[in-house]
This record gives C-alpha cells, sequence and structure tokens, in this order.
C-alpha cells in the first residue's frame, strides 16, 4: 500500500516543500526513514508509533518505509511528526484525509498524541503558498502565526484525537472562530526612549537622523559618559515604519529561530539588536552544526548595535565585511547552502584610546595610553570595515551649562518627522526599481541621483586626494549627501550637502 502527504521543513529561514511518502509492505514489522533525515527526524519514528498506539489506533505490523523527497536534501527538525503519522494512518486506512497532496502538515507530536508547536511555521507556509498549495494542518498553538498569510485554509489540532472526523472538520471549526489579521492586528509595540532625554549633542543627533533617514551605518567615538549609548539605543524611535513585506521577512526570521513567541500579529517595530563584546562570530552571522540565523540577521530591517566596538575580537568584526556589503550572510555546509539576509543599519560606539581620554584631557582625566596602546586599541578595526560605515562621529564632553540650560532637547517626534519625509522622497524616487533606500545606490543609478555640480565636484575630488579616500568611502559619501538633500527637500545634491556628508569621515581624517 502506497501513499502520500505533503509537509514542509526550514533551509535556514526559508521553507522548502518535502513530501512524505509512506509505503506498507509485507516483511518483518519495521520501520525505516529516508531522505537525508537528521537524528530529530529518526527518532520521530518512536514518538510516531507510540503517539499512534495511545490514541487508540493501530500501528500496522508491516513494513513500513517512509521516504521525505526530495532526498538530496536534509531534513531537519521535529516538525515531520504528524505528517508521518497521519501518513502512515491514511495509507493504512484508518483516518480519511481530503486532498492530502495539496495540504501542508506540520507539528510535533508527543507519546500521548498531543500535537507541539514547531518552529518557521510563517516561512513553511509561505513556501506552500507560492508554490499553490492553500490547506494547511498545524499545531493548534501555531494557528495565530498560519494566519498572518492570508488566503490559506487552516486547520489546527491540539491532540490527534481530533482527527476521528476526518480533516475536513479542522478547517470548519478554524474559520469559524479565526478572523483575518488587519492593520490594528500587530506585534505590540515597544515603549521606546526618546532624544529628548539627552542633552546636547545637536551634530550626534543630526548624524543619527541621516542615518535613520537613509539607513546608513554609523560610528560614534568619544570619551566615556558622553552619551553614545544613549543616543544609539534612541535610534529606533526615529526610524521610518517598515513596509508589509519587511514587516512579514523580519517576522519569518524571528519564527525560523524560534523567538517569535508573541504570535498575535506581525513584528511591525524595527529590530534592535545588541550583542555582548564576548560573542562569537557564528553568534554574529549565524552558524552551528544546524545554521540558525546570528544577531546581525535577527536585526535585518533595523539596527545593531556593537557597543565598545575595539573590544569585540578582530575575527569576529570581520566576518561582518560580506554580510554589510551584500546585505545577505551565506553559510556553506557539506550538504547544503544557506542564505541569511542581513539589512541593516551597523551602530557602533567606541572610546579614542584605551582609557577613554586622548584628546578630550581635563584637569581631572588626563590619557596615561601609549602611543603603540592607542595604536594597537585602533587597529582592532580594520580599514575595509570602517570604509563600510558611512558616518563617522565624534562625540565630545557636555559641558555643566549645557547640563543647566533651559532650552528644549530635539525631539524623537521632531526627528522622526523629517525622517519620514526623507523617507516619501525615496519611495517615490525609487518606485519603479527594486531600491528603498539611499544606502542601496550603487553604479549607474548612484551616477544618477548623486549628481554633482561642477564646483561640488571639485570639493569632492580636492578632498579625496587630501584624506586618500578609497573609492568605497567615495561612493558613501555620495550617498550620505544624498540623504542630507532629502531631507532638505532638495532635489539636487548642493555644496552645503556634500560638506556636510564629508564632515561625518573623522577617523579619514584621523588616518
Amino acid at each position: 500500500m502506497y501513499g502520500k502527504v505533503m509537509s514542509a521543513c526550514l533551509q535556514g529561514v526559508d521553507g522548502k516543500l518535502v513530501e512524505v511518502e509512506v509505503d506498507l509492505s509485507n516483511g518483518l514489522p519495521q520501520m525505516h526513514i529516508v531522505g537525508l533525515p537528521d537524528s530529530a527526524v529518526k527518532e520521530s519514528m518512536e514518538r510516531v508509533r507510540a503517539a499512534i498506539k495511545n490514541c487508540g489506533y493501530t500501528f500496522p505490523l508491516k513494513r513500513i518505509t517512509i521516504n521525505l523527497a526530495p532526498a538530496d536534501v536534509r531534513k531537519e527538525g521535529s516538525s515531520f511528526d504528524l505528517a508521518i503519522a497521519l501518513g502512515i494512518l491514511f495509507t493504512s486506512g484508518q483516518i480519511m484525509l481530503d486532498n492530502p497532496e495539496q495540504t501542508i502538515i506540520l507539528g510535533e507530536l508527543a507519546l500521548d498524541g498531543a500535537v507541539r508547536a514547531v518552529p518557521g511555521v510563517l516561512s513553511m507556509i509561505a513556501t506552500a503558498k507560492e508554490n499553490g498549495i492553500r490547506r494547511v494542518i498545524l499545531p493548534h498553538q501555531n494557528i495565530q502565526e498560519a494566519i498572518l498569510i492570508p488566503n490559506l485554509d487552516v486547520g489546527s489540532l491540539s491532540h490527534m484525537n481530533e482527527l476521528e472526523n476526518g480533516s475536513g472538520s479542522l478547517f470548519s471549526k478554524a474559520n469559524e472562530s479565526l478572523q483575518p489579521l488587519n492593520a490594528d492586528n500587530v506585534h505590540p509595540s515597544l515603549v521606546i526612549e526618546d532624544y529628548s532625554d539627552v542633552y546636547g549633542q545637536s551634530q550626534a543627533k543630526r548624524a543619527l537622523m541621516i542615518s535613520a533617514a537613509g539607513m546608513h551605518n554609523i560610528i560614534l567615538l568619544g570619551p566615556p559618559g558622553t552619551g553614545k549609548t544613549m543616543l544609539v539605543k534612541r535610534l529606533p524611535s526615529i526610524l521610518p515604519k517598515m513596509s508589509d513585506q519587511e514587516a512579514l521577512d523580519v517576522t519569518k526570521i524571528y519564527s525560523a529561530s524560534g523567538k517569535f513567541t508573541d504570535r498575535s500579529g506581525l513584528i511591525r517595530e524595527r529590530p534592535f539588536r545588541m550583542p555582548h563584546h564576548s560573542i562569537s562570530a557564528a553568534g554574529l552571522i549565524g552558524g552551528g552544526s544546524i545554521p540558525k540565523p546570528g544577531e546581525i540577521s535577527l536585526a535585518h530591517r533595523g539596527v545593531l548595535f556593537l557597543d565598545e566596538l575595539p573590544e569585540f575580537s578582530r575575527a569576529v568584526l570581520e566576518v561582518l565585511r560580506q554580510p554589510l556589503e551584500e546585505r545577505y550572510v551565506t553559510i556553506g555546509r557539506a550538504r547544503a547552502t544557506y542564505r541569511f539576509p542581513s539589512y541593516v543599519i551597523l551602530a557602533a560606539s567606541m572610546n579614542p584610546c584605551p582609557c577613554g581620554f586622548y584628546g578630550a584631557e581635563t584637569s581631572t582625566h588626563a590619557c596615561t595610553c601609549s602611543p603603540q596602546k592607542i595604536e594597537n586599541y585602533r587597529s582592532k578595526i580594520s580599514g575595509p570595515l570602517l570604509d563600510r560605515i558611512d558616518l563617522q562621529i565624534e562625540v565630545p564632553r557636555i559641558e555643566y551649562n549645557q547640563l543647566t540650560e533651559s532650552l528644549p532637547q530635539l525631539s524623537s517626534q521632531t526627528m522622526k518627522e523629517q525622517v519620514d519625509l526623507a523617507r516619501s522622497i525615496q519611495l517615490q524616487r525609487y518606485k519603479h526599481s527594486d531600491l528603498t533606500f539611499n544606502s542601496e545606490l550603487q553604479g549607474k543609478l548612484l551616477r544618477k541621483y548623486c549628481r554633482l555640480q561642477p564646483d561640488a565636484e571639485q570639493l569632492l575630488h580636492k578632498s579625496f586626494e587630501v584624506f586618500g579616500l578609497s573609492v568605497r568611502a567615495y561612493d558613501r559619501i555620495l550617498k550620505i549627501a544624498r540623504t542630507i538633500a532629502d531631507l532638505d527637500d532638495s532635489v539636487d545634491v548642493a555644496i552645503p550637502h556634500l560638506a556636510e556628508a564629508l564632515q561625518y569621515r573623522c577617523l579619514d581624517k584621523k588616518t
């Protein structure tokens, strides 16, 4: 006897359809799973056997062969349990499944037949829909996650015994109880701090506003206690709202990582990740025996903040070079290659030297670092990595009178209004292309939208020679100037915009 049901697995953060083929034949009672299963899939044999018996069904005393196709793709995780169990029961005639080859079945089984939630449901059913499949059976705990994908028939199980009347009843019950996602049914917003809490630092706030408007990488350089961390932590409060597609992409990453615990709606707030400096390369960009997204992918479409940048291992920092340039991470394994998205604003902070007071000495705090110490400290950040950081800002020490003056401080709301204006200009400019932010400009489009007037071209040429800029730094200065022009609602990139952009390369000037 032969039967087939459909399931899916994860490859990185993307779903992959899997056919679960079941063959029951005469011979010694035994069960084999083929098709490159990992240990978790192989162990499903015992979970399935116990669940079938404990739910009152008969486990067939035959030679059972389970094939997970395509056979050249490695299958990982426990999401095949339910599909294998239902495939065996369907093939042996103990249950009825409506249109099994057009229904995705996902779920982990307990020994008593209870159906447990699995990670990555959002990615797997999104892939199913792209391949024309409109029905899905999954754990009841994952049902809120499933209805984030519109136009699907969703059936949920909390226990295998619920299949007594066939699979059709699952969909009718689900459709009666569930409502489609609307604009108000979204992941709850986080409480975000405001820039009005930060005294002074108007230049740093301006630079962070440029960073938010064009999705530009930024680093803040200054002595301890000047507010570098406070400034960056408030960056999410001025970031533009995510589009529906961006929200879906971010939610899929968190679902695949098992971190999407609140399944009430799409994640609408741009992520903010702040890993500790002891993090490994695999933790930062992803990896492991079963590759999972790293911090840079969890920060996709948001902010990755590396506080005290030189304290990170140089080897760890160097792995950021390709993801920052290509906007995705590629991890190769013997059986598969995994690709994780990594479109982030890299925000970083650092002191000017190990003691922190080089260039900012006071009567009570003098720099105690030798030139060699300072050189070793800064050499942890390579030139190619610095080249990929668009905005390099010095954050000076705050004077006492700035703390006591009653002048109103620039608020996040005011800054966000300017960011949203620049964002709307970019949406209009790039509506006929695949671009979304100025930071994505390159090649012909960079020359088209960042064309300079002759006097501005002369200024940039002189700066290029004096500061010894790389071609990459040249391109990034043009992108920053384009964003500054957008913040000023200017069609052309003028000399003031270019001059301001050049001010934000302080580390190039020091070099």
